[in-house]
């Protein structure tokens, strides 16, 4: 009789196990197709996993081909008491660990000359994340014991959170919270003790639920749905046009403007229409966006017409946070290298100004 086994949501038969290890020994033999059968189910969940602990889509793709280098080199040492996922999981966040301990990376200068921000915050070091890339994991339910909902988990406030915990607060955030892993499995991947992993784990969840937002803000209207397009159509149509009114007009009482890794934070429509506008007078030209989303979130990327020429440059790129039919939140990215994971491209026609 086939025996099943409950993991993480899963049904995992004594038939699969049996596969399983048929496909280990031939990858143990050095046959990269039965590698890549072990460990391509797995690929998208682990980018992604080590995204939320360093902060990086870049970062993240660079540790995850580590991350798969590391499996292939250590197959014989793997001894089958974990599952092949909760095995790679612990290579993936112990690189990541690493990769942030060796870290140099110091914020960029800060902007100069801008109108004063409503508060200066801790410099952290984020990026977008394409959802071109969690397109591939649509069905991919979190585990019972998930803290978080999924589309939580991907959004830019809870991964700029967790930025703000320690490394190692992190790891064990995610690892319990977001992904249903017992703390025996995470104190086994981290080399650590269960008791640890769970005084970690009240620590971090004291320190991100003190930045999460309000559990009483109005949800976002549903990706592509017509509320979310009316109001980000309206939104890129007042940008286009430098109709700067509008694009406060569509702003919440609390709203945020952020821009990683830079320290200044403007909250509300009035501090937040005077950093706009000033931008767009040091600019003297309205910027050119094309829509993408990132975080499972509407964003664009911006391009500023080059003086005297026919086409415009990549200038950034800008996340929108919606709170039913209003904007709460606009995050802004100024590194456009960035632009190729979403698709976007490296000049756009451009009007003459």
């Amino acid at each position: 009789m086939t025996r099943r086994v409950s993991r993480r949501g899963d049904v995992i038969t004594s038939d699969d196990a049996n596969v399983t290890e048929q496909t280990l020994a031939r990858a143990r033999a050095g046959d990269e197709d039965a590698f890549r059968a072990l460990t391509d189910p797995y690929r998208r969940e682990l980018q992604l996993h080590v995204y939320r602990i360093v902060g990086s889509a870049q970062d993240a793709e660079d540790l995850l081909q580590e991350t798969l280098l590391a499996a292939w080199r250590s197959l014989e040492q793997f001894e089958g008491r974990a599952s092949v996922r909760a095995w790679l999981y612990r290579i993936a966040t112990n690189r990541s660990l690493d990769a942030l301990r060796a870290s140099r990376r110091r914020p960029a200068t800060a902007l100069s000359g801008v109108p004063e921000p409503t508060r200066r915050a801790e410099p952290i070091w984020l990026e977008p994340y394409p959802d071109v890339l969690l397109e591939e994991m649509a069905d991919q339910a979190p585990g019972p014991a998930a803290r978080y909902e999924s589309k939580e988990t991907i959004a830019l406030a809870f991964v700029a959170g967790l930025q703000h915990l320690s490394p190692q607060q992190r790891a064990v955030l995610v690892l319990r919270d977001v992904l249903s892993f017992q703390a025996t499995e995470v104190a086994e991947m981290l080399d650590s003790t269960e008791a640890a992993v769970n005084s970690l784990l009240r620590r971090a969840r004291a320190a991100l639920d003190t930045r999460l937002p309000a559990a009483g803000r109005e949800r976002a209207p549903l990706p592509n749905s017509r509320a979310e397009r009316e109001v980000v159509g309206r939104f890129a149509d007042a940008v286009e046009t430098g109709d700067l009114d509008t694009v406060v007009a569509l702003l919440t009482d609390e709203a945020w403007l952020r821009m990683p890794p830079q320290p200044f934070e403007y909250q509300g429509a009035a501090a937040i229409g005077r950093f706009l506008q000033d931008r767009a007078v040091r600019r003297g030209a309205p910027l050119r966006l094309v829509p993408t989303r990132a975080n499972g979130q509407p964003a664009f990327g911006c391009y500023f017409p080059a003086p005297h020429t026919d086409i415009a440059r990549p200038y950034g790129l800008l996340v929108l946070t919606l709170a039913a039919s209003a904007i709460a939140e606009i995050t802004w990215f100024a590194d456009s290298s960035v632009f190729p994971h979403f698709g976007l491209p490296r000049i756009l026609p451009g009007r003459r100004t």
